[in-house]
């Protein structure tokens, strides 16, 4: 089940990329495994799905410890500080931070390791109080306070809109995030030498997003079914 509906989203990236004019290549699948098994990890990874996304650490640290080299993982929960330490040795990239305690914590932890991380903001694009994330209009100054770090790299954003059963809704807020990265790298906060990572889209509003020019989407029922309890 799990190959098949890889191969299925595979198909659907392909086409939407094509269909609005993009690079189907500059669209990345995080297989978002939290809570599903090693075993459905292993049969993604038998069909060529070497990218994942975990949102609780200890969870991942057992499952990255039981697989070995080779799949990476981006960490896409919310990180306390204190656990910084321990997600520096184990992830290729941080998708969620939003302040400068993490960053600067994350910083020390991989200079002592001597490893580089890519990173990206949380936006709070939605402006929901329930959920983490800068708001839009405090992501420069956040940037502005990351400039000095060396290990962390800072890639581009991160959301998640405000959920909605229609993912046409999920459009404005997909296409601010376009607009607001952009904004960063002409003001030479973001990367230079490509353009900005963008990870939003999951199950429901990938098609969307990947229109509105995500780099990053992140999917789990769809390819892995429901979630365990």
């Amino acid at each position: 089940m799990i190959k098949e509906n890889l191969t299925q989203i595979r198909k659907t990236i392909k086409a939407t990329a094509q269909s609005c004019g993009r690079n189907p290549d500059e669209i990345r699948l995080v297989a978002v495994s939290k809570r599903f098994p090693v075993d459905h990890i292993r049969e993604a990874m038998n069909a060529d799905q070497m990218l994942f996304g975990e949102n609780y650490l200890q969870e991942a640290q057992q499952k990255i410890s039981a697989l070995g080299a080779g799949p990476h993982f981006h960490f896409i929960g919310h990180l306390q500080s204190n656990k910084a330490k321990v997600a520096a040795g184990i992830f290729q990239m941080i998708e969620t931070i939003d302040r400068i305690k993490l960053a600067t914590t994350l910083e020390r932890h991989l200079a002592s390791l001597g490893r580089t991380m890519d990173g990206l903001i949380q936006i709070n694009i939605g402006r929901e109080p329930q959920k983490s994330g800068v708001l839009p209009e405090e992501c420069s100054k956040l940037l502005e306070q990351l400039q000095s770090l060396n290990h962390l790299k800072i890639k581009g954003l991160m959301c998640i809109p405000p959920h909605s059963d229609d993912p046409e809704l999920s459009r404005p807020h997909f296409q601010a995030m376009r607009e607001l990265a952009y904004h960063l790298q002409r003001h030479k906060l973001l990367p230079q030498d490509r353009a900005p990572e963008l990870s939003m889209g999951m199950s429901d509003d990938y098609l969307v997003a990947i229109e509105e020019g995500a780099t990053l989407i992140r999917i789990g029922t769809s390819i892995f079914g429901e979630r365990p309890r």
